[in-house]
């Protein structure tokens, strides 16, 4: 019957684009179409979902207000296209098979941690999957790390591989199961097994071993966390000096007895991404001093899948848990490359037969602003989309060289690969190849430019170069702030303020203490920090107390610098220009005391920072113009004078905010985009950025993308536009 037949009768058409395949959408539209006595269909695209509901306008309004309002918390959607179309006459609502044949803009769905009715299973002696380390549901499990292809669909997954029980495939087909398509769904009779026990592993932990897990993104190494011999252990294997290990926690209420933690960190923790999040630590008197060392944080996590709940059970303790790799390597994820990459390191391991088709680190979170920042983007955020306001070319964005990660431009979409890290080694450099190579096959994209950085040594500039595509080079520190206005949506002029420890600059030096002028593509370079000299270039990334040399040898004569690289500087011998205000950190650090060196990027700058403390004064050095001198002066003479740590540096930080003050007010532009690795540093970002809002200014720092250079990506593929 058409509607000419019966006008009584509407039909509406929805596609929805975004996250909203694996999460139980089309059950849900299709139990709220059934409960609204609505026809028609619902089916997942390689661009989306559709619908099509047929019945009385007053339900079809129902319908719509309830779809958005109701719809599967996991979901995320970014473009909603709603049209009237012809009345079909249908007599029932049904699930069709999926479409393959639109054009791929269909966000796949990061992997998801465990949900309450699926722990509640896991714990239930009753239950059929009571301690079944692989369940799941449309709610929660694993996505971005098993599919193979979109539309995610079974088949497109490396679940394909385990065909269902009858049990199972009931609870798949049933349309009022919340296993209704979950594509993972598996039981102990169908399902991936383990290679060895949960209680074995648990015994080896207690004893003090370090147990190699292949989690739901690679292999994690685990040890107590509180043996400090354990720790030293791992440490020593891993070639990993200094920097924090993150630790998983058996549970919210043992975290506490650790760490202080907030509302929002709470809620961070316990969200389907489950990342880790960064949290002030209490002085718990039996964790091992150098799980953390001097960091002023511990990176905090909870259990995310059914293994790990499994396993902390067992431990009711913390435990550490990294990367399952060497270090500068990418973590392993299949069985026989970890027992040979790991076996110098892991002295047990616990693995199963579930593929894993891409590597995904966890996430790293820490709350600035009151809100959520992603410093590092992989499981749980990876590969979400960032919605921009232009549609953009079909580019392929290969990031910077440290903290790297990849994007591709899909029409209004980036799509920006997980964390792959540092391109330092060979096998890094493979896996930056692959997360390429799986990017562009997953959306059937044939770029026809790569956007990449201006250095000429970056590995992601060579292979650019190698490419035989059109290059599009992109400054650092432009690609910076274009990533943040970007992620914000930020619309017209704009200060951008780009700080961080190393970038080429347009003139071949150093760069890293930026201000722009922005809009678009359009940066025009306004004001920088007062170039100084690094001895011994990269040398001085490592050794902060080069930089401090060379201030002091310019603010207060050449008797005041290291005798080490006096006749460098006297001589401008291997001496590398830079305006970077990560090294001005360094050489601040290496002034007071605090820190000669950095075991790991920015270990100077965060432990300048931490020393803070509570301290609060409104007190600032001297930084007009970003000339560096007369700071460089006062920190040395309140250093002689015996000027307390935390005072100098809540004043170095204070000269840091009110340059940026006296930027903005110069300029006159009413939004600031805050970007760079600098703007990591908590106290810097939140105090420039309340500052700036006292003045009327509207301040933008990142969220959904990092703002040190796992972040870049996207600003390529921005400004690749023009």
């Amino acid at each position: 019957m058409t509607r000419a037949e019966n006008p009584a009768l509407e039909r509406l058409r929805i596609t929805l684009r975004g996250a909203v395949q694996g999460v139980g959408f089309r059950p849900f539209v299709y139990r709220l179409a059934t409960e609204l006595s609505l026809t028609g269909w619902v089916l997942n695209s390689s661009a989306g979902l559709v619908v099509e509901v047929e019945g009385p306008p007053d339900q079809l309004a129902r319908f719509e207000e309830r779809l958005e309002r109701e719809r599967p918390k996991a979901s995320v959607v970014t473009v909603r296209e709603s049209a009237r179309i012809e009345t079909q006459g249908s007599t029932r609502f049904e699930i069709l098979s999926s479409d393959a044949d639109s054009g791929k803009t269909v966000n796949v769905l990061p992997d998801l941690a465990t949900c309450a009715d699926c722990r509640a299973e896991l714990f239930d002696p009753a239950n059929r999957r009571f301690q079944y380390p692989f369940t799941n549901c449309t709610n929660c499990g694993p996505r971005y790390t098993i599919v193979v292809d979109i539309p995610y669909d079974r088949p497109n997954t490396t679940m394909r591989e385990f065909v269902l029980c009858p049990a199972c495939r009931e609870e798949y087909e049933n349309p009022a199961n919340r296993r209704f398509h979950a594509q993972p769904n598996a039981c102990p009779v169908c399902g991936p097994k383990l290679d060895g026990t949960i209680q074995d592993a648990a015994q080896a932990l207690r004893r003090g071993e370090i147990v190699a897990l292949k989690g739901i993104g690679g292999f994690q190494l685990l040890v107590d966390a509180r043996r400090a011999a354990a720790v030293a252990r791992l440490r020593q294997r891993k070639h990993r000096e200094e920097k924090p290990f993150a630790l998983m926690m058996p549970s919210l209420e043992v975290a506490r007895e650790y760490c202080d933690i907030s509302p929002a960190e709470v809620e961070l923790l316990e969200s389907q991404a489950a990342p880790i999040v960064l949290v002030k630590p209490k002085n718990a008197t039996d964790l091992a001093w150098n799980v953390a060392h001097c960091s002023p944080y511990l990176g905090v996590m909870l259990p995310y899948s059914p293994l790990h709940h499994l396993l902390m059970q067992e431990c009711r303790f913390p435990l550490i848990a990294t990367s399952g790799n060497r270090s500068d390597e990418p973590i392993a994820v299949a069985n026989d490359e970890a027992t040979t990459r790991l076996k110098d390191i892991a002295d047990r391991f616990l693995m199963h037969n579930r593929p894993i088709v891409r590597a995904c680190d966890d996430s790293v979170v820490r709350l600035t602003r009151g809100r959520a920042g992603i410093l590092r983007r992989a499981r749980g955020y990876a590969p979400l989309g960032i919605r921009v306001r232009h549609s953009l070319p079909p580019v392929l964005a290969v990031g910077g060289h440290l903290k790297n990660t990849v994007a591709i431009a899909v029409g209004q979409d980036v799509f920006l690969s997980q964390h792959i890290g540092d391109l330092d080694t060979l096998e890094a450099r493979g896996a930056f190849e692959r997360a390429i190579a799986d990017l562009c096959r997953l959306y059937s994209f044939k770029p026809e430019a790569v956007a990449c950085d201006l250095h000429p040594d970056y590995a992601s500039t060579h292979w650019a170069e190698r490419s035989g595509l059109p290059i599009v080079r992109m400054q650092h520190h432009q690609a910076h702030v274009a990533a943040c206005a970007a992620e914000n949506d930020v619309e017209g002029e704009y200060l951008g303020v780009s700080w961080d420890g190393t970038g080429y600059g347009l003139d071949g030096a150093i760069w890293g203490g930026e201000f722009f002028r922005g809009e678009g593509n359009r940066f025009e370079r306004i004001a920088h920090l007062r170039p100084f000299g690094l001895p011994g270039g990269d040398a001085a990334v490592r050794e902060g107390w080069r930089s401090a040399a060379s201030l002091l040898f310019e603010a207060c004569g050449p008797e005041a610098a290291d005798p080490r690289v006096r006749l460098m500087l006297e001589r401008s011998i291997n001496v590398v220009p830079t305006t970077s205000v990560g090294r001005l950190f360094d050489a601040v650090a290496s002034i007071t005391g605090v820190a000669q060196q950095n075991r790991f990027e920015g270990q100077a700058a965060m432990l300048l920072e931490n020393e803070i403390g509570p301290l609060r004064t409104e007190e600032a050095y001297p930084l007009s113009g970003g000339d560096w001198g007369p700071l460089s002066q006062a920190v040395v003479a309140d250093k002689r004078a015996g000027v307390s740590v935390p005072l100098i540096a809540a004043r170095f930080h204070n000269a840091l905010v009110a340059w940026i003050l006296e930027v903005a007010a110069q300029v006159g532009l009413k939004q600031v985009v805050l970007s760079g690795g600098v703007f990591q540093n908590r106290y810097l970002t939140e105090r420039a950025a309340a500052a700036l809002e006292s003045r009327g200014f509207t301040v933008y720092t990142h969220q959904r993308v990092p703002p040190n250079d796992g972040g870049i990506a996207l600003g390529q593929a921005v400004m690749a536009r023009l």
